[in-house]
């Protein structure tokens, strides 16, 4: 009797060691990798140069949570783009990096990042797989380089096993570090909002947000162009410069014609991702429709499509029939999904 119940404590332990191995391995509820949802575009990411597997995105999403990809190992890319909130630094008008200093713009949403041709407000960064070394060596957002990186990483007992499986060598360098996160953010998928259960003919409008939908065709599609609820060009509309004297595209381009223009964001989401505008200054929905019905600055590069008006005429009517439809863009099934949290 002895003996058997030290064999069934043997054995449950086994099994609970297996159990555990198993789900590290594993370590995804249901690995898809990359999917284009049906109703969307091509996406511009090239998956031809590596190819992305469950090991490359596993790889990328540990990086994505681990600190030690800053100086002094406080902040993560997490730390400004949380998963619940969309990717987003939620109720903070501006980033908070190392050091709790503060950036001068609100961290964008990292949704749908396979379709962008650019990315941060100005475009500054043209491919993916360098979006995260942008934000490594900012001496606001995590002041670190990739050598210390790498120090840190390889001392790590797991990452060179994980870069094995990843890429074929323990043997890693930057550039790895920086595909497996690219890897990981294509796969940040969000396509299962109402709106898009509709266009799949899986739910239909109510009457005001249908109401919502067609005020949103002529008033707003031809910047936040639907599906991607973005065009990703860069326009100025009508904010006036800000105290941080943010010029926008200009810091980049140094053309006259780029001050004040911003990327387009997406629309999806906003439910979630409070405050809005590149600088965070409007914490309502309501406050951003106010600002294109009745607060649009007439600046040298206003949008042609703003001056015409002096921005975007809406009545109260109007406004609560958009809010309706822009609720529809809120995905929940993206902000709780287990393959995009903490691993």
């Amino acid at each position: 009797m002895v003996n058997r119940k030290r064999w069934s404590v043997f054995a449950i332990i086994l099994l609970v060691i297996v159990a555990c191995q198993k789900s590290e391995d594993l370590n995804f509820e249901e690995f898809i990798g990359f999917r284009k949802p049906t109703h969307f575009p091509d996406p511009v990411y090239n998956f031809a140069t590596t190819p992305l597997t469950k090991e490359t995105v596993e790889l990328g999403r540990k990086l994505f949570y681990d600190e030690r990809l800053s100086r002094n190992n406080t902040i993560s890319c997490a730390s400004c783009h949380i998963s619940q909130n969309a990717f987003t630094h939620h109720g903070h008008d501006v980033s908070h990096g190392i050091d709790d200093k503060l950036g001068i713009r609100n961290a964008p949403t990292l949704a749908n990042l396979a379709w962008a041709t650019s990315f941060f407000w100005d475009g500054g960064v043209p491919q993916l797989d360098l979006v995260s070394l942008a934000a490594i060596v900012n001496e606001v957002e995590m002041d670190e380089n990739m050598n210390n990186i790498l120090v840190k990483l390889k001392a790590d007992a797991k990452y060179p096993d994980m870069f094995t499986k990843a890429f074929g060598k323990s043997e890693f360098s930057g550039n790895e570090v920086l595909k497996a996160l690219a890897h990981f953010m294509t796969t940040l998928v969000s396509d299962n909002s109402k709106y898009d259960k509709v266009k799949r003919g899986e739910d239909s409008f109510t009457e005001e947000e249908e109401k919502g939908y067609q005020l949103f065709l002529a008033k707003c599609n031809s910047c936040h162009t639907e599906p991607l609820f973005t065009d990703y060009s860069f326009r100025d509309n009508g904010l006036g410069i800000n105290p941080a004297n943010d010029l926008g595209r200009f810091e980049v381009t140094l053309n006259e014609k780029d001050k004040l223009r911003f990327k387009v964001p997406t629309l999806r989401n906003l439910s979630y991702t409070a405050p809005y505008m590149h600088d965070g200054r409007f914490y309502t929905l309501h406050a951003v429709l106010n600002h294109y019905a009745k607060e649009v600055v007439l600046t040298d590069n206003l949008d042609p499509l703003l001056r015409i008006n002096k921005g975007i005429p809406l009545t109260k009517e109007e406004m609560e029939a958009l809010l309706s439809f822009l609720k529809t863009l809120d995905d929940e099934s993206f902000i709780q999904n287990k393959n995009f949290i903490q691993p």
